[in-house]
């Protein structure tokens, strides 16, 4: 019976260490292929830019003695997704895994997300996605180094992907979300969570003096942020417990739409 085929893409791009810690996580469940952007695509949601020419170099990715060949492409991660299934997988992936990204993805931010913004790609194709990310210091997010321990990362994407691969799709499930909080180890507990419904970062204005000097919007975590309650994404990294949001491609709001439609047309003439 031949093995699953497991697509792997990293928003930090194809150089990054969490990409080759999320190969070695996935490694055992099926083939894999590899097609990430050829370099840093943070906070890109699932952006189409059209800047980006799509070329597509092979590359390799290794981690402690494995190596796997890869794909680098001038795209962002949504736009990697896109080219693994159009022009690069010789079959239809079974999974695809987004991640392991450098920082947390948690609350209404994720929107900003290319980790989530790449599992969406996915699974706007049909494919079941993780989306995974580990908490790490802030100065990490854009400079990766190779000191992060992804041992608890490893542990938790190959438990959901294993899970993942041996279920019927799951209904009004898109993506599963799994955020890792620091200092976890395999043993750390995990628990399915609710997406924290306001922002976990928050902008910061520029320091500049003029408008004609170069002034780039930053973020930072809240200092002040707090869960609305204890069973959202933003609680349980709180507590140090490994999340795990269900994600769907319906955004439509729950209100009752006859409600909505009444409201709306109260005193409409």
């Amino acid at each position: 019976m031949a093995r699953p085929l497991i697509l792997l893409t990293n928003d930090d791009g194809v150089q990054s260490p969490g990409l080759a810690a999320s190969a070695a996580a996935a490694d055992p469940l099926g083939d894999l292929l590899i097609v990430a952007p050829s370099e840093q695509q943070s906070s890109t949601g699932r952006s189409m830019p059209r800047a980006n020419d799509g070329r597509i170099r092979e590359t390799r990715v290794s981690w402690n003695g494995q190596s796997w060949p890869a794909y680098a492409a001038n795209a962002s991660p949504a736009q990697a997704v896109q080219h693994a299934l159009l022009e690069l997988a010789e079959r239809p992936p079974a999974l695809a895994i987004s991640g392991i990204n450098f920082g947390e993805n948690l609350g209404f931010s994720i929107t900003i997300s290319g980790t989530v913004g790449a599992a969406l790609e996915a699974a706007s194709h049909g494919i079941p996605a993780l989306a995974v990310s580990q908490q790490v210091d802030w100065d990490l997010h854009f400079d990766f180094d190779n000191t992060v321990d992804f041992a608890a990362s490893i542990h938790f994407t190959r438990l959901f992907a294993r899970r993942a691969l041996s279920l019927s799709p799951l209904p009004d499930v898109s993506v599963l979300k799994i955020d890792v909080p620091d200092g976890a180890t395999p043993e750390t507990a995990w628990r399915v969570t609710q997406l924290e419904g306001r922002r976990y970062y928050r902008p910061i204005p520029p320091e500049r003096k003029s408008f004609e000097e170069p002034g780039r919007v930053g973020y930072e975590a809240d200092p002040e942020r707090q869960a609305s309650h204890a069973n959202t994404d933003v609680a349980a990294l709180l507590e140090g417990v490994v999340s795990v949001t269900p994600l769907s491609q319906d955004l439509t709001s729950r209100i009752q739409l006859t409600d909505l439609q009444t409201t709306l047309s109260d005193g409409l003439l």
